[in-house]
């Protein structure tokens, strides 16, 4: 039988990819957005593919917000954006 590959959405682009090639952001209980580079940290999930214009496109349609439940501010997706680099 075979292993069955978990498979996220991009919350800028909306592409359905295997969950190891997207980045995983969360919002912590005490509400800090975070990177998650090991993708099982505690919080809330957002998965985003390995490119600043997906994330760019995540901050314009407000996919990010939705998807944390959150306000994203705008220094967190620059801090965002250099660890992406």
């Amino acid at each position: 039988m075979q292993k069955k590959i978990p498979m996220r959405k991009c919350v800028g682009c909306g592409e359905m990819k295997d969950k190891k090639d997207l980045i995983r952001i969360i919002r912590t209980g005490e509400g800090e957005i975070l990177l998650d580079a090991t993708g099982k940290a505690n919080g809330r999930g957002a998965y985003i593919c390995k490119s600043s214009e997906c994330l760019k496109k995540a901050a314009r349609n407000k996919g990010l917000e939705r998807s944390l439940k959150a306000q994203v501010p705008g220094e967190v997706l620059e801090r965002i954006e250099k660890e992406l680099i």
